[in-house]
């Protein structure tokens, strides 16, 4: 199992995270696939569908894919996750049971704040990185430079109506560590099984994410 450092620290390199729903668990490989083919290897499988646990123990075919579950509200979630091979857990909002179970299987866990009460209780917990949902309706990058002020050194995820045109201006927040987005796995190309569009669409993604060169001079 994956621990924390190793979690943040993909999470720090990917500077993406789709955020997948997934109605077969079938396509659950050749997405993975798509991914790794566009240069991403973290993907975050939400507890949204039937199918999204078989999903998961089927993502174990590619261990070079850091998997995690999303979407995970409930304790029970938790255990069911970390059984089908998840290695990080996301929640939409922050349940003290929830990270506390996953706390105590030893998995990495980012849960969803959206307040500074919430955030408070999140560093009550021992945590270092939380999810920032949904981003754009709470105010995109100026809320997370607001609530960065007071939190320094937390690191947010933020995740929740990002597309392909403001990603960039959330990773341009030096307390951004990843943003999640769903736009290059729509849900409608995984059920058309377009993976080379998926896979064009990564990376882009990808390029978007990436730092901007150093400038020599002036």
């Amino acid at each position: 199992m994956s621990t924390e450092n190793q979690i943040i620290d993909a999470l720090a390199e990917a500077r993406i995270v789709p955020v997948v729903v997934i109605d077969n668990p079938d396509h659950a490989v050749p997405l993975g696939k798509a991914l790794l083919d566009g240069g991403l290897r973290v993907i975050e499988v939400t507890y949204r569908t039937a199918g999204a646990q078989a999903a998961l123990t089927a993502l174990k075919e590619l261990p070079e894919l850091i998997v995690g579950a999303g979407t995970v509200v409930r304790p029970d979630q938790v255990d069911s996750a970390v059984a089908a091979g998840a290695q990080f857990l996301v929640s939409p909002g922050l349940s003290v049971e929830v990270v506390q179970r996953a706390q105590a299987a030893g998995i990495p866990i980012l849960p969803g704040v959206a307040t500074p009460s919430d955030i408070m209780t999140a560093l009550s917990l021992g945590l270092s990185v939380v999810k920032f949902f949904p981003a754009a309706t709470l105010g995109g990058p100026s809320a997370i430079k607001a609530f960065s002020a007071p939190f320094p050194g937390l690191r947010f995820v933020p995740t929740g109506g990002i597309s392909a045109a403001s990603v960039g201006d959330y990773l341009a927040v030096p307390a951004v560590l990843a943003a999640g987005g769903s736009w290059m796995v729509d849900r409608a190309l995984i059920e058309a099984e377009d993976w080379a569009e998926i896979t064009r669409r990564t990376a882009e993604a990808v390029a978007l994410a990436a730092p901007a060169p150093a400038t020599i001079g002036a």
